[in-house]
């Protein structure tokens, strides 16, 4: 176990197309994280930026672009890159700091200006990269990819299509409260199964889209959070991280191909099973302890394998949790209550910090209509390619 570390402010730029560039999102962010945590930028003293690939050579240093953005004071500075959970790492560099003595107080921001449609490589020829190879070697695209997991729940597990649409009611019933999502309408499960088949058995509507967005923190020590005159701030108590482990039995993006099992018997546990279970044991805490979970719903069929892995349930019996209303609102264990990637699309550096910030609203008790009555611990679960694991507790 860790000690904690306070999150002071949060803020986000919403999410839709607005055809800006990202540092102007990130910027809005930030700044409103600052007036949430009633600081100035000049008393900041670190600044970590989630990095985005498609936004040019300053976004591959995301920490410097923002602090030029808000006005240089000096602050120490640190970019990081983990694809989707880019978030989580730049949370977990600013909380080292932090615990470390280096400062009091640390912006994390991420943004991005996604492109229109399902993203695609970048350009260049990269044969020793596994996301390059599955786009050109397979055509596997991103939601060829969750149309295979979710034919793989489907035969395993026995979900249904029905099911999965189910998940996708839930997520817009909620985005539908939350004024920085970009699709803020109720659907219901005959207008999900009426929308375009992308990857059977997914629809359009089972799939999230590409997003423009932005999402901020400003993190302390808990001390300093005392001393700023917040007796009871939430606090960041677990940010995993892990990567797989040999062999990795289970199909994830970007690979093709799972590792051999032949000779080495396989992990007790998956790679997103462990994910959670590191932040559950640095947390001293357990699935039963959660109020709420806001999870990385790429396809509403990805919602449901969360459940299982997040211990919410056992293997298998995600479909049977959300048919119970359990991960519903008003249910025992709310999930995505932003109203997850359904409702706000990928802004891919973005997307875990604006998970911590539902978290962060849900915890204070200042989520609205939205509102998890008495929520005091609650987990995200995340997972970038590369083997980048992405998940964090907080509490209250």
């Amino acid at each position: 176990m860790t000690a904690d570390v306070a999150v002071l402010g949060v803020g986000m730029h919403p999410w839709g197309k607005w055809g800006r560039g990202f540092v102007e999102y990130g910027t809005a962010a930030a700044r409103a994280a600052l007036a949430d945590a009633g600081l100035p930028w000049q008393d900041v003293g670190a600044i970590v930026g989630a990095d985005t690939v498609r936004g040019g050579y300053p976004g591959y240093v995301a920490g410097a672009t923002f602090a030029k953005a808000l006005g240089w004071q000096g602050a120490r500075v640190a970019s990081v890159y983990a694809a989707c959970a880019s978030g989580a790492q730049a949370i977990a560099a600013a909380r080292a700091q932090i615990l470390a003595g280096l400062t009091d107080v640390v912006l994390v921001v991420g943004a991005d200006a996604a492109p229109k449609g399902f993203f695609r490589p970048a350009g260049g020829d990269r044969p020793d990269d596994p996301d390059w190879l599955r786009f050109r070697l397979l055509g596997a695209t991103n939601p060829a990819y969750f149309g295979l997991y979710a034919r793989r729940r489907m035969a395993v597990h026995g979900d249904t299509p029905q099911d999965f649409a189910l998940v996708k009611v839930k997520n817009a019933a909620f985005g539908a409260l939350n004024p920085y999502a970009r699709y803020r309408k109720r659907v219901t499960a005959e207008e999900v199964a009426a929308s375009a088949v992308v990857a059977d058995p997914l629809r359009l509507l089972d799939i999230c889209a590409t997003s423009d967005g932005g999402a901020a923190l400003v993190l302390s020590s808990v001390d300093f959070a005392h001393r700023h005159g917040i007796p009871r701030p939430v606090r960041i108590r677990a940010v995993s991280t892990v990567t797989p482990r040999f062999p990795n039995t289970v199909l994830d993006l970007p690979d093709i191909a799972t590792e051999c099992a032949a000779t080495v018997d396989p992990p007790a546990e998956p790679f997103r099973a462990s994910i959670a279970r590191t932040a559950y044991e640095e947390a001293g805490t357990g699935p039963e302890d959660l109020d709420l979970a806001e999870v990385y719903d790429l396809s509403t069929a990805l919602e449901l394998q969360w459940y299982e892995d997040l211990g919410l349930c056992g293997e298998g019996e995600g479909a049977k949790l959300l048919r119970e209303g359990v991960t519903a609102p008003g249910g025992r264990i709310p999930v995505n209550t932003s109203g997850g990637l359904a409702s706000f699309g990928e802004a891919v550096p973005a997307q875990a910090l604006a998970q911590v910030c539902e978290l962060t609203w849900q915890l204070r008790g200042a989520a609205g209509d939205r509102q998890v009555p008495g929520a005091r611990v609650g987990i995200t679960a995340n997972q970038g390619l590369f083997g980048h694991g992405s998940s964090v507790i907080a509490v209250r």
